[in-house]
């Protein structure tokens, strides 16, 4: 008896039907989060009667609760007694289910109930949103527990709530610091400058909108703790992981820091060669820039730790982040001063708003500058190794693409600028202060198009040379493995330099991972379109070839 290979269509059913439960399931339970909300805040709300006043708001909050929540209770049940086989536990769409509540619950809860503690400070009460953070809180605690359960959790990015936990505690942490020390360092400046007072509203002290701000973030370093350390999301090594650490804490860090200092700067430079305006509005940005600049050298220097002990990849993507950032800031900068000096020459435009505009172009270019060559390094030509990286290469033709984009987007501006000013003879501005702006754009973005794609050319040229470009002895490769699968599929990129499928076992229970040694052994001298990688049980490593 021959057995018939199950269709396309028969194999895409399961995966058609899971799609479908789980976004009626999450429907259902957000219905029934926001319903339950509503009746929660309306008894803790003392000061209110149930019905009069919002008939229809309770109308709502009691059909999305005795209506929703009923059928999600349902619904969920038949999800949770199908888990206990391996399919369904094995879907990306259950961790995909897991991800999204447990991310939309996490960062509803904490917003309500940190929104209330800080509304008490300032003497309100808030059962409303006491009332959305205790029932979001309750989600989130019901959904951490699948996802940790050890027979029913997602096998599929089963990580991924913990990186974005962290993440969201960060911003949050990060967010409520800056408004804090900001609060903080204008009433210093305001109490020097002989105007102290002046930070919030008549009637209220000072310290009342820190001490909201401190619970912002005490709250968000609190989330942030819990997923870093008590989840170790840390210790993940996934790439996600990894994306999530150098876009939030190096990209992110670095942003706030250069943006910050390049403020700090631009106040010191008014002060002492610009006092156009009245002290108190030069001084204004001064407190804010300060405690961005304080708040994101702290998260940049730390996720910096993080990085340096990761593989050289993740090293080398956080270089070349860091470098962007500063190259940004310059051609920024650059960009200013170019639209100041033509400023300058336009006698439609007096010379302290052109001295202004100048100054800040100076700040950015000498905040940015220092940076982009400290980690770039142009002085030095990068050696055939390292100009053979792929994110080397990667990044001077993003950096020369992107460039060249605005460039020519920035180059139709001027052209519809001239040619609007010929045809328009009732324009009063001068042709020269219509295109200065576009211009220093222009100027900028040619500029840092042309270096970088010298640079690409020149270290192709070199790469070629020296040999390092030959094509892979391995087209793809497939790895069966379990929980450590995502470490192992970085070792064998790193090894091969082919791009990795990794297929999942139904049976995922912690093993010790084979280090790079053992895998590049099993790999051996292997080629072909296809290499089918199979770790485990155990230590066991085995490589095959398959056929084309």
């Amino acid at each position: 008896m021959i057995a018939e290979r199950p269709s396309a269509v028969t194999a895409a059913q399961p995966t058609v039907r899971r799609l479908i439960v789980y976004t009626i399931l999450f429907a259902l339970v957000m219905i029934a989060a926001i319903g339950l909300s509503g009746l929660v805040g309306r008894l803790l709300d003392t000061g209110v009667v149930l019905v009069e006043g919002d008939v229809a708001g309770l109308a709502q909050s009691l059909a999305f609760t005795l209506i929703a929540g009923p059928l999600a209770a349902v619904l969920w049940w038949f999800v949770w007694r199908r888990l206990s086989g391996g399919a369904d536990r094995s879907s990306v769409l259950w961790g995909v289910y897991i991800t999204a509540v447990y991310t939309v619950s996490l960062i509803t809860f904490t917003q309500a109930l940190l929104g209330a503690v800080t509304a008490s400070i300032g003497g309100d009460a808030a059962p409303r949103d006491v009332g959305t953070g205790l029932v979001w809180w309750g989600v989130w605690i019901w959904h951490r527990w699948m996802l940790l359960h050890p027979v029913k959790g997602p096998r599929q990015l089963r990580h991924a709530p913990g990186v974005v936990g962290f993440v969201w505690g960060l911003a949050i942490g990060v967010a409520g610091s800056i408004t804090g020390l900001g609060l903080v360092f204008r009433e210093a400046i305001d109490t020097v400058a002989g105007s102290a007072g002046s930070v919030v509203a008549v009637g209220n002290p000072w310290w009342e909108a820190v001490l909201q701000s401190l619970v912002w973030a005490v709250g968000g370093w609190v989330v942030w703790w819990w997923h870093w350390n008590h989840d170790r999301a840390r210790a993940l090594g996934s790439d996600f992981a990894t994306v999530a650490v150098i876009a939030a804490g190096i990209a992110g860090g670095s942003i706030l820091t250069l943006g910050g200092l390049g403020v700090s700067l631009f106040v010191v430079l008014r002060l002492t060669f610009d006092r156009s305006d009245p002290l108190r509005e030069i001084l204004d940005p001064l407190s804010s820039a300060l405690a961005t600049a304080t708040v994101g050298a702290v998260v940049w220097a730390y996720h910096r730790t993080v990085v340096d002990s990761l593989a050289a990849t993740p090293r080398l993507a956080a270089s070349l982040v860091t470098s962007g950032v500063g190259l940004v800031a310059t051609a920024s900068g650059v960009g200013v001063i170019v639209n100041a000096l033509l400023a300058a020459l336009t006698p439609a435009l007096v010379g302290a708003d052109a001295r202004t505009l100048l100054l800040a172009g100076i700040s950015s270019a000498v905040v940015g500058g220092p940076l982009w060559w400290i980690v770039w390094k142009p002085a030095s030509i990068a050696g055939p190794a390292e100009a053979a990286s792929p994110a080397r290469r990667v990044y001077l033709i993003a950096v020369f693409g992107l460039s060249a984009v605005v460039a020519v987007v920035t180059l139709l501006v001027v052209g519809y600028r001239v040619f609007e000013f010929a045809l328009d003879g009732a324009l009063a501005a001068s042709l020269l202060d219509r295109v200065r702006a576009p211009l220093g754009l222009l100027f900028a973005t040619v500029l840092v198009a042309a270096y970088h794609f010298v640079v690409w050319r020149r270290e192709l040229v070199a790469v070629t040379t020296a040999g390092l470009v030959q094509a892979r002895r391995i087209g793809r490769i497939i790895l069966v493995s379990g929980a450590n699968a995502a470490a192992e599929a970085q070792i064998l990129h790193a090894i091969s330099g082919a791009p990795v499928t990794i297929w999942s076992r139904a049976s995922d229970d912690e093993q010790p991972s084979p280090d790079a040694a053992h895998l590049a052994d099993a790999l051996g001298l292997l080629a072909g379109k296809r290499v089918l990688v199979v770790v485990g049980p155990g230590s066991r490593v085995e490589a095959i070839g398959l056929a084309d």
